[in-house]
């Protein structure tokens, strides 16, 4: 009988163990992960080093996001994320079967500019530069020979 009470003591003390410690642990984990799982670009967040931070885009094991008034950006992992402050406003989730009457349009981010999209829009400005001067050189040479029409008129004008 002694052997049975040793035996339900232990059995006792590992759903104790359980219960008070290893249960409220993964549930902890888990709404870790679906919060981490859940970020999207707009959110507010807070690093597990402490750096509070605006998402401005997501990836699959990684994000970028926006520091400071310089407006710097920078890629970190998903789980570096402690917590989300002030989430972005979403439109509230409708069942499927009711056809969605507005879209809500968030506004997209800005993206970083790469060297190509810089080289195409010095590009793209220059021609835009030519393309005015062409138009105001014909312009200039209308004038020069409205001037010479002017000119023999006079000369007229002295000889009467």
């Amino acid at each position: 009988m002694s052997s049975y009470a040793g035996l339900i003591f232990l059995v006792l003390m590992i759903a104790v163990m359980y219960f008070l410690m290893i249960r409220p642990q993964k549930k902890k984990e888990k709404a870790v992960n679906s919060m981490r799982s859940a970020l999207r670009v707009g959110d507010q967040i807070i690093t597990i080093g402490g750096i509070c931070g605006k998402i401005v885009k997501t990836k699959d094991e990684s994000i970028v996001i926006q520091v400071g008034a310089d407006k710097i950006k920078f890629e970190m992992m998903r789980w570096a994320v402690s917590k989300v402050v002030n989430p972005a406003e979403r439109a509230p989730e409708k069942p499927e079967e009711e056809p969605e009457e507005e879209e809500v349009k968030r506004p997209m981010p800005k993206r970083l500019k790469t060297k190509a999209d810089l080289e195409a829009e010095n590009a793209r400005l220059a021609e835009e530069k030519a393309a005015e001067e062409a138009d105001k050189e014909p312009a200039e040479e209308n004038a020069e020979p409205a001037e010479e029409n002017a000119e023999p008129a006079e000369e007229n004008a002295d000889n009467k």
